[in-house]
């Protein structure tokens, strides 16, 4: 079960160990989904059934990236599916016909497939928190609820609130941005274990370059779709770590514009893997609301 206050939570997450992050939680499945864009890899655990919670992961991230959370989900009844997303570690050959790039209807595509026809709570990390808000759009009545961990709290040039470089951001192209992005992770600026460094720098072996260069490109062309969230009668969760890519301030005002709540963490852009057992906390409490 998860902590029932936020002081067991923040103590359990200090003292999460350096995992072997190739190893799946026990109970964890995986598998393969043939989407529209191709192959997707997935991981899935939990009673068939039960409530379904779908984690979406964000660009150069895979399946992995929650699985800390997996067991904890599990343990309060939820089934909880993860992937891939195209062009990502073990979903690297999905994507679009060759001579085409990879686009947000690509990847909202996938989410649709993934949903089927049962709803689920759905979580968008990062990147994955436009697609997720977009097939919401498309498709409202697959969602019971909504999470965005870290996503671009902006529409549009989406990395122009970015601390420090935000205003340069607008100069650079995908491929260079797709560039420094992978140089900055392999060199570890985000100061991750050295397990969890070995694992990210094991999936870039994998993830297709392109489909990096081509979210990047999207990432600067958001739609605007506050105003369907803002009418939108689920549960909603903006969750993110103070020390996040984007200031608190752009958050705030991204869960404020939709009616979210929002939650902060000790921690930086990754609250899933640094933060799970508060933010499943916090998530289960959005879920029973």
């Amino acid at each position: 079960m998860t902590a029932r206050n936020p002081e067991d939570a923040l103590a359990l997450d200090e003292a999460i160990p350096d995992i072997d992050w190739t190893v799946p939680p026990e109970g964890a499945e995986r598998g393969w989904l043939d989407a529209p864009s191709g192959r997707l890899a997935t991981l899935v655990m939990g009673e068939p059934g039960h409530p379904r919670v779908v984690l979406v992961p964000g660009v150069t991230g895979s399946k992995e990236d929650f699985a800390l959370m997996l067991p904890l989900l599990v343990a309060e009844g939820y089934r909880v599916e993860s992937y891939d997303m195209a062009g990502q570690y073990e979903s690297a050959a999905a994507g679009p016909p060759k001579g085409r790039h990879y686009d947000h209807d690509l990847f909202v595509r996938d989410l649709l497939f993934v949903l089927g026809e049962t709803p689920a709570h759905v979580l968008g990390y990062s990147f994955a928190g436009t697609v997720a808000q977009l097939a919401y759009v498309a498709r409202p009545d697959l969602f019971l609820s909504l999470t965005l961990l870290s996503a671009p709290p902006q529409p549009g040039q989406g990395f122009r609130g970015v601390k420090r470089l935000g205003k340069f951001t607008g100069l650079t192209t995908g491929g260079v941005g797709a560039a420094l992005m992978i140089w900055g992770v392999r060199n570890n600026f985000t100061h991750v274990p050295p397990r969890r460094l070995e694992f990210v720098r094991h999936r870039f072996s994998l993830t297709r370059r392109s489909s990096v260069a081509d979210i990047i490109s999207l990432m600067k062309r958001a739609p605007d779709v506050r105003a369907e969230l803002a009418a939108a009668e689920i549960p909603k969760l903006v969750a993110v770590g103070e020390h996040d890519l984007w200031p608190l301030s752009l958050h705030a005002s991204l869960a404020e514009s939709i009616g979210a709540r929002i939650a902060v963490y000790r921690t930086g852009h990754s609250p899933c893997e640094t933060a799970p057992h508060q933010l499943v906390r916090d998530m289960v409490q959005l879920y029973r609301s």
